[in-house]
């Protein structure tokens, strides 16, 4: 997909409408919490060359971006990490746009050659894992597709600043929202074909051994869209933290402080240039406001999500027994839960601008994709 250029008038709309989101979480004495990951790779002209975390970092701090780089674990790949300096989501998203409009020229000045933030980085590092091994490289130099992730960690505080998700069920009510809603606005974080392609990397390379990115629409804590809480990702004990050092700063003993890292992650988005922050983060608010709802409202766990498939393309493809599969553009244009909670919790703000202001970002966002745009 070619660069997208999204109009101000559309951001500054977005925008409000997270102010608005924002308003009806003070109403209720909540504060969400979002904090975004972006991965991408870089390329320097030679061996000899190499990026200058120190550099970049100081550049995205004098900026006022709540963010930092860090090293990953491919070869040249990097993530953009925000900081918890206690910033909304709306400060969050507008980092994250300056963040993906910047880091490339920022990069490049100091030591990068070329800068892709895109959901794959096709042949971007050699060496495959000896099969059952997990870490020990075999003789095997054929390319590693690598996939590149945004990711969005959720929480919610209440009026004394502590974290909701480990004393109450709203973890997993957020999680089941974010579960139900993401089928049919996947062209949201999933916006361009490659994003798709990224799904299906393990499987059509044959790179299951090598890379853990998910590739379904699932839940419980290992899933694409996971809640942590006392376990993480890899099972292992959320929140630790060395607690007492021996010889040669040697950890002797841990505490574990899960409460404060519990989180709702929502790992399936791909780093793409057509990846809009701010109506990335009112679908995450969204999900939250109508988690809280149920929250409130309800005693009980929400009911259990059964893993599915996400769609395998933008576009409508044929199936095998000759039905029609809707593409992420079709799901994202025929439903209406988007538009409608957009209003539900801001079209007051916006009589006599907009018959529906919901309506009118999802159209924005769709004129995107015009067929000069789509490959």
């Amino acid at each position: 997909m070619q660069k997208v250029v999204v109009s101000s008038h559309s951001q500054q709309i977005s925008q409000q409408v997270l102010r608005q989101l924002l308003q009806r979480f003070a109403d209720l004495g909540l504060t969400p919490l979002v904090h975004v990951e972006l991965e991408g790779v870089y390329e320097t002209a030679s061996a000899k060359h190499s990026l200058d975390f120190a550099r970049v970092n100081q550049s995205l701090l004098d900026l006022g971006i709540n963010g930092a780089l860090k090293t990953e674990f491919w070869h040249q790949q990097w993530e953009y990490v925000s900081l918890f300096n206690g910033q909304s989501p709306l400060k969050e998203a507008q980092d994250l746009a300056s963040a993906m409009q910047l880091l490339p020229t920022i990069m490049r000045r100091f030591g990068a050659s070329n800068v892709l933030l895109k959901p794959i980085a096709w042949a971007a590092d050699k060496g495959r894992y000896v099969p059952g091994s997990g870490a020990i490289f075999s003789t095997d130099t054929r390319s590693v597709h690598i996939p590149n992730a945004i990711q969005m960690n959720v929480s919610v505080a209440d009026n004394t600043g502590r974290n909701l998700i480990p004393h109450s069920n709203l973890g997993e009510w957020i999680q089941h929202y974010l579960l139900t809603n993401s089928f049919h606005c996947c062209l949201l974080f999933l916006p361009e074909e490659d994003a798709f392609k990224r799904l299906s990397l393990r499987s059509d390379y044959g790179l299951d051994a090598e890379l853990s990115s998910p590739f379904m629409l699932s839940g419980g804590h290992q899933g694409s869209i996971a809640l942590y809480k006392e376990v993480g990702k890899h099972n292992q004990p959320m929140g630790q933290e060395p607690l007492f050092y021996g010889a040669n700063n040697q950890v002797l003993s841990y505490s574990h402080n899960w409460q404060k890292t519990a989180r709702v992650e929502h790992r399936v988005g791909a780093t793409s240039s057509a990846y809009d922050p701010y109506l990335n983060m009112i679908f995450i608010l969204l999900n939250v406001l109508q988690a809280i709802q149920s929250w409130h409202s309800k005693d009980d766990l929400p009911p259990a999500f059964t893993s599915r498939a996400f769609p395998p393309s933008l576009h409508d493809s044929q199936k095998n027994d000759g039905s029609v599969e809707s593409g992420a553009l079709a799901l994202f244009s025929q439903q209406n839960w988007f538009p409608q909670q957009i209003d539900y919790y801001c079209q007051q703000a916006f009589l006599g601008q907009f018959e529906s202001v919901g309506t009118w970002l999802q159209t924005q966002f769709l004129r995107r994709y015009t067929p000069e745009l789509i490959t």
